[in-house]
C-alpha cells in the first residue's frame, strides 16, 4: 500500500503527513528523516484506528508545501489537495466518527493519568510560549482549538464540556448549515485556507500530537505499566 504523503517545510525542519491515513504525520530536521519514520507511524495510526497492521507499506510525496512557519514547533497552514472538492455524506460520516473517537481516546488518556499537574518534563519555550508540560496544560491546549477550527469554517462555537463534547457541539452546529458538504475552501486567519475535510484532518492531527507528547511524559513520570497506551505509540 502506498502512504499518499505530503510535505511541508522551511528550509530546515519538516512536517510529513499522510492524505490517505487521515492524522498520521511525521516530524524530522529533513525530508528523509520524516519520511523514514512514516510506515511506522502508520502501522501505529492503523493500530489504534481498526487493531490492523498492513505487512507492505511505502511512502510517496504527492504535495509539496513550502513554509514560512515554524515546523519545528508543528505550525502549519497547508491545505491537501486531497482536501478540496464536494463532501459525500459517507465520507463526512466516517471522518466525523473518526474525529470523534481521537477526542474519546485522548480524554481517557488524559483522565487515566494519576496526577494531572505532575510532570517530569523541563520547561521548554516556543515561538508561542512555554510549551505544555503537564497533562492538565496538555489537555486544555489540545481542547482550545475547537473555537478555532470550527470558527475558521464559519462555526460558532465554544470550548466549553470535555474535549469530546465540545468537539460534538462543533458538528451539531455545523451540520445546521444546509450547503456543508459542499466542502468550500474558505480564507481564515493570516490568509490560511480552510475547508471542512481540512478541519477534520486537523482535529485529529492535533489529538495525535499532543496525545504522543501526554503519553510518554506520563511513561516517565509514572511509569509504563500505569498508563494505557490507546493510541498504540511506540517510545
Amino acid at each position: 500500500m502506498k502512504i499518499r504523503c505530503v510535505w511541508e517545510h522551511n528550509g530546515e525542519d519538516s512536517i510529513v503527513y499522510s492524505d490517505n491515513y487521515i492524522g498520521a504525520f511525521t516530524r524530522g530536521r529533513t525530508k528523509d528523516i520524516a519520511l523514514g519514520k512514516m510506515v511506522d507511524e502508520v502501522r501505529s495510526y492503523l493500530l489504534w484506528r481498526n487493531g490492523s497492521m498492513l505487512e507492505s507499506l511505502e511512502t510517496e510525496i504527492v504535495q509539496e508545501k513550502t513554509s514560512e512557519l515554524n515546523i519545528a514547533d508543528a505550525d502549519s497552514d497547508v491545505l491537501f489537495e486531497a482536501e478540496k472538492g464536494i463532501l459525500s455524506l459517507v465520507e463526512y460520516e466516517e471522518l466525523k466518527a473518526l474525529a470523534l473517537r481521537s477526542a474519546e481516546d485522548f480524554l481517557t488518556l488524559y483522565e487515566s493519568i494519576p496526577d494531572k499537574n505532575m510532570s517530569c518534563l523541563p520547561k521548554r519555550q516556543t515561538f508561542y510560549g512555554q510549551a505544555p508540560r503537564t497533562a492538565f496544560e496538555m489537555y486544555e491546549h489540545t481542547k482550545s482549538v475547537n473555537e478555532y477550527y470550527f470558527g475558521e469554517i464559519g462555526v460558532d462555537v465554544y470550548n466549553e464540556g470535555t474535549i469530546l463534547s465540545c468537539r460534538m457541539k462543533g458538528f451539531e452546529l455545523l451540520e445546521t448549515q444546509p450547503d456543508f458538504l459542499n466542502n468550500e475552501v474558505i480564507e481564515g486567519s493570516y490568509g490560511e485556507e480552510w475547508s471542512l475535510r481540512k478541519v477534520l484532518r486537523r482535529f485529529i492531527w492535533h489529538d495525535r500530537i499532543h496525545a504522543k507528547a501526554m503519553y510518554r511524559m506520563a511513561v516517565k513520570t509514572f511509569g509504563v505499566d500505569v498508563i494505557p497506551n490507546i493510541f498504540h505509540f511506540n517510545i
